[in-house]
Order: C-alpha cells, then structure tokens, then sequence
C-alpha cells in the first residue's frame, strides 16, 4: 500500500486533486455578474468589456470587475476563449443547453445577413465556381428562411438566380 501524501493544508494529494475537479458554486455578488454578462451576450452576441460590465452591475473600478472575473475562471464558471477582449464565455454546469426558439436578435440577423453578403460577393468575384458553390448559396439562403427572415431570403434570390443562370 502506498502512503498517502499529505499537502500544507493536511488533505491527501487525492483530496487535493478532487476537489480541484469539482466546481465551486458562484457567490451571489458572482451569480449577478454571470447573469449580466450572459444577458449581454444574448443581446448583443459577443460579451461584453469589463468597463461595461463596470456601468453594468454599478461596481467602482474595472479591478473589482477583474477580480471576479478571474475568480469566476478559476472556479470554473468562466472562460476566456483567447486573450483578446470580449471574449468571455460562460461556462454551462454539466447540462446541455438547448436553442427553445429560432427567434434572432437584430445584431444576430444583421451578422447573418453580413455572412451571407460576403459568400455572395465571394463567388461573384470568382471567375470559376460550380455546383458546390451554387449548393452553398442556397443552404444559406434556406437559412435565413428557416430563421424567419424571409425578406434577407427573398433579396438574395435574384442574385443567386442569375448565378445560376450562367
């Protein structure tokens, strides 16, 4: 039998190793930064900075914002995607989390559009596309009819009917 190791604060090296896997529930002061910055995200689609979670939630300085932040990673609630700004995520507690609506917000949609524009103006510049190309066109018009944005869908057709025609 192996003895066990015993850390500074007198649990074992497995006790240790346990409790850093399990995640620690958020204080309220951090369950109202999750709720701002998972409302924020809703409505905008990207998170917001740490000034505007400062006028947000009504704290003094952007250090106490920092400092639950990285508290909140930490513990697992958290995630920064890369180190850049706005690119916090919050982190889901184990359960899936479903789409109940298909409904956009008008960011999402002017994203959606954006995307689309830019596949359009992609083969339109190219001197060689085919059928792959032309299929991606029209998933994404689908798309956005299926979002319920009919009138984005409807715009794109005459473009992608002359494509077509080619």
């Amino acid at each position: 039998m192996k003895p066990s190791t015993t850390t500074t604060n007198g649990k074992t090296m497995n006790q240790t190793n346990k409790d850093t896997n399990q995640t620690i529930r958020p204080t309220k002061k951090q369950r109202e930064l999750l709720e701002y910055i998972s409302d924020f995200i809703a409505k905008h689609g990207y998170s917001p900075s740490y000034r505007e979670i400062m006028s947000g939630l009504s704290y003094t300085s952007v250090a106490t914002v920092a400092l639950h932040v990285n508290s909140l990673i930490k513990r697992g609630h958290l995630r920064k995607r890369d180190h850049s700004a706005r690119s916090l995520e919050v982190v889901g507690d184990g359960e899936i989390q479903s789409i109940t609506t298909n409904q956009i917000t008008p960011d999402q949609e002017r994203w959606l559009v954006e995307k689309v524009e830019h596949a359009f103006r992609g083969v339109e510049k190219s001197a060689q596309y085919g059928e792959p190309e032309l299929d991606n066109l029209r998933v994404l018009i689908e798309a956005l009819r299926i979002l319920g944005l009919e009138g984005a869908s409807q715009s794109f057709m005459p473009r992608y009917k002359q494509l077509r025609d080619v």
